[in-house]
């Protein structure tokens, strides 16, 4: 999907203990959180095919409150982020993204929930089709979703990534990939 409203993106590598990420925003909220440790070709890419005749602008100031409540996530004392996020997706897309943030913190659901969650139990795939395209890592927790059987699935930032968050959240990962709550 592009678009062709003309938005400037502002964007900035975030960077904490060992957390590295681009992330961007629009002046209406934040709309990119990249995968750990991967380059600004990832928010660029991702950038021409949303916001196709939209300006990447680095700007750290402007994503100063953005990175301010990552690092409170991070440090564990943050468990529901307040910044404004803007979604750039199909309809379906964005109501996968919305009930992503009807998971609690320190919980987990399988993309069966999110499907019920959106009532279109049918459409597991396609749920799991739309997390997968989710911009917002971390602020949109699709690290919370999981394999009906409680295994770890595929994430956009790689399953160290995922299993890295969820064990901020206390929840912890067998060896096997199944999941346990602390």
């Amino acid at each position: 999907m592009t678009n062709s409203i003309n938005r400037t993106i502002y964007w900035s590598l975030f960077s904490y203990e060992d957390w590295n990420m681009h992330v961007a925003a629009t002046d209406e909220g934040l709309c990119f959180v990249g995968s750990q440790n991967q380059p600004f070709e990832e928010l660029a890419k991702w950038a021409a095919s949303r916001f196709s005749h939209s300006p990447l602008i680095h700007n750290d100031e402007k994503l100063l409150p953005y990175k301010a409540e990552l690092v409170q996530y991070l440090q564990g004392t943050l468990e529901n982020f307040t910044v404004p996020a803007v979604f750039q997706g199909t309809p379906f897309q964005e109501a996968v993204w919305q009930a992503l943030c009807s998971i609690p913190y320190g919980h987990i659901w399988s993309y069966s929930d999110i499907a019920n969650h959106i009532q279109k139990p049918a459409a597991v795939r396609a749920v799991g089709a739309a997390i997968g395209a989710n911009p917002l890592l971390i602020t949109v927790p699709c690290h919370r979703v999981i394999g009906k059987n409680g295994t770890l699935t595929g994430y956009r930032g790689g399953l160290d990534m995922k299993t890295k968050l969820l064990q901020l959240e206390s929840i912890r990962t067998s060896a096997k990939g199944n999941l346990q709550h602390v």
